[in-house]
């Protein structure tokens, strides 16, 4: 069966690679190919980033109100036609149905948000003695390089791209050679809704190659990652070479502190969701469950039985729970880490195998719990990225901000009490980027979101990133009638600085 081919978006046109074996993309429910996209490289990304930066002239010099009502056009439109979008995603990355509704479903009001801080975001006046006004602008900073991941192709996208056009800029797109169909489909919708052909680029490719190209590009102001703290690294590195802007977030392994005053189903449905959501392939997933002694055999209890009924099955089923992993070598990464956490003593207690029937033919995994996990296991401190949870008992509270902060992520976490006043201490207390205080996995378009230590640099959302977009110009005027001669020896060297 000839499956649908989707071909790259460089300067408003459809381009293919001939002579290329283009990439294949499968649906991981059942592992059939579904379509395919071009293998990109090195003179797509080039012609990407001319075509960028001519059109980011024109697209760049627009008042800010008028680049507003493009987006706010764009966001109409996508509301529209969100079923499509939500289609595809559940097909490119096996996420359920009901997940992908609640997802995307919100993506309009990214480009709602930022259109509104374009059209009120002000300049300032700054305290500059003596007679003189200064005053600062905003500028865009030309072309800015995104590359993204496969497990939430269309939101991560969204919180760098909203941004990046608000504050007037062209952008080439690199997604995941996993799940590029979305990004490809947003071409079609940006240009119905006014945007003109170029300032939006997608090259679709693999990471060694297209990615590695744009990232090393001299032509790029600025390059946004999302991806592992190794990919960071380097395309960081390229980037500082280039004297480009930088932007990542990378790796994670939140840790999920459960306090002994709490609601013991509710903290168990919280672990769930923080736990479980996309099969735990996202990088704030609740991977370690830190939870106070006195009742970690009430939570275990629960959280055990809940788990192991989780409804596994087809993602285009409202019923299902948990979809699939995004790919055979996900999957086998993660199979590789149960085997691991038993190897180094920890115990299985829920999970861990592969379902048969039905599902045999996907990419599924069992939600997994381990108990028995030591500070300093590999499958406590590495990122697994798979419905994998690490259950630890704490002491007390500084016990419990001690082992939360005893890794080398920091990018999210979370922590439930009935305490406001612990809620906050702790909060406070935890080297992350991102804390929610009974709940999880929360996001909204105003919110900062970017993690501390090796979980990355910069931030996503909020007038924050705006700026980050944006270059800032700082004019001096002289207001003075007065005549001024620097070198003129009968003023005092103090009249000459007043």
């Amino acid at each position: 069966m000839t499956v649908p081919h989707w071909k790259m978006i460089i300067g408003g046109k459809e381009v293919d690679v001939a002579g290329t074996e283009p990439i294949a993309i499968e649906n991981p429910a059942n592992g059939r190919v579904i379509a395919s996209v071009p293998a990109g490289g090195a003179a797509h990304i080039n012609a990407a980033v001319n075509a960028a930066s001519e059109a980011q002239r024109e697209w760049g010099a627009r008042e800010p109100i008028a680049r507003a009502v493009v987006l706010e056009k764009f966001a109409r439109l996508l509301r529209e036609r969100l079923s499509e979008f939500i289609d595809r995603e559940v097909e490119q990355i096996g996420r359920p149905l009901r997940e992908m509704r609640a997802q995307v479903s919100r993506l309009p009001e990214w480009y709602e948000y930022f259109a509104a801080v374009a059209r009120t975001h002000e300049g300032r006046v700054h305290p500059f003695g003596g007679p003189y006004v200064n005053y600062t602008r905003r500028q865009p900073l030309g072309v800015v390089g995104v590359i993204t991941p496969w497990n939430h192709p269309m939101l991560i996208l969204t919180k760098k791209l909203a941004p990046a056009l608000a504050a007037g800029n062209a952008v080439v797109a690199k997604p995941s050679e996993l799940a590029p169909i979305t990004p490809i489909m947003l071409a079609e919708v940006l240009r119905e809704a006014g945007l003109p052909d170029g300032v939006y680029n997608v090259v679709t490719g693999d990471g060694a190659t297209a990615g590695k190209e744009l990232s090393e590009h001299p032509g790029i102001a600025k390059i946004d990652v999302t991806g592992g703290t190794e990919t960071g690294r380097h395309i960081g590195a390229a980037a500082g070479r280039n004297l480009a802007g930088f932007a990542a977030e990378l790796g994670g392994k939140a840790s999920v502190l459960v306090f002994e005053d709490v609601d013991i189903d509710r903290a168990v449905n919280g672990v769930l969701f923080a736990s479980f959501i996309a099969a735990g392939q996202t990088c704030v997933q609740g991977a370690r469950l830190l939870v106070h002694e006195s009742i970690l055999d009430q939570v275990l209890s629960r959280l055990l039985t809940r788990t192991k009924a989780l409804r596994l099955g087809d993602p285009t089923d409202l019923a299902t729970e948990i979809g699939p992993l995004v790919s055979k070598r996900q999957l086998d990464r993660v199979m590789k880490y149960v085997d691991i956490g038993q190897s180094e003593g920890a115990t299985l207690a829920a999970g861990g195998q592969r379902p048969g029937g039905a599902l045999a033919d996907g990419y599924y995994l069992q939600p997994t719990v381990f108990t028995d996990v030591k500070p300093g296991m590999r499958i406590e401190q590495e990122e697994i990225f798979g419905p994998v949870v690490c259950v630890m008992p704490f002491k007390d509270e500084a016990h419990a901000i001690e082992l939360a902060n005893a890794t080398n992520f920091g990018l999210a976490g979370s922590v439930w009490t009935r305490d406001i006043a612990r809620g906050h201490r702790v909060a406070q207390a935890l080297e992350m980027g991102i804390v929610w205080v009974n709940d999880h996995h929360r996001i909204d378009p105003s919110s900062p979101w970017g993690g501390f230590k090796e979980s990355g640099i910069g931030k996503e959302n909020g007038i924050v990133t705006y700026e980050a977009y944006t270059r800032t110009q700082s004019v001096v005027v002289n207001v003075s009638d007065e005549s001024f001669d620097w070198f003129d020896d009968n003023k005092t060297v103090e009249k000459r600085y007043s």
